[in-house]
């Protein structure tokens, strides 16, 4: 088992993948900025805190606990129920599609964060499982029901304006 992550390890991490961490937590934050804030402040920690990766998962997945948790400001000691629970992502400009957006309000929050991190963070099943600390069975599932979920909903509301 390794312990403690490398530094380069985390500068990579950063520099690959900024983007997908600004973008995703940005769901949860409400904006770009603040996303663009919790990263800094995820990515300042994982690199204070580097000793305390246990190496038992994925690096990205550890920097992703970090960053979720600086996103929702949780203070204290972080376990899956409070990552499971206490997300709530949205658009960040439903403005641009109120259909989906309303769509996405509809789907129940730990349903609405497997989406985010699929689509918005382009996480694999495995990492979003790691991190939730789920199993990917559960994360397929997720997805497969909020895929319906979104159809139904979005089909419905075509309907609905008549088009």
């Amino acid at each position: 088992m390794v312990m403690g992550a490398r530094l380069d390890e985390i500068e990579t991490l950063y520099r690959e993948r900024y983007v997908r961490y600004r973008n995703a937590l940005a769901t949860v934050t409400g904006s770009y900025e603040s996303a663009r804030d919790a990263v800094q402040h995820a990515f300042a920690q994982a690199v204070a805190e580097r000793t305390r990766f246990r190496g038992d998962g994925s690096l990205a997945a550890w920097v992703w606990k970090i960053a979720l948790r600086e996103a929702v400001g949780l203070r204290g000691e972080f376990t899956h129920a409070e990552l499971n629970g206490s997300l709530d992502p949205m658009l960040v400009e439903p403005e641009r599609d109120p259909a989906l957006a309303a769509a996405l309000r509809e789907l129940p929050p730990r349903r609405r964060l497997v989406v985010f991190l699929r689509y918005f963070a382009d996480l694999t099943y495995a990492e979003i499982a790691e991190i939730l600390g789920v199993s990917e069975g559960t994360v397929a599932a997720s997805l497969a029901q909020a895929h319906a979920a979104l159809r139904k909903e979005l089909t419905e509301g075509v309907k609905t304006d008549g088009h």
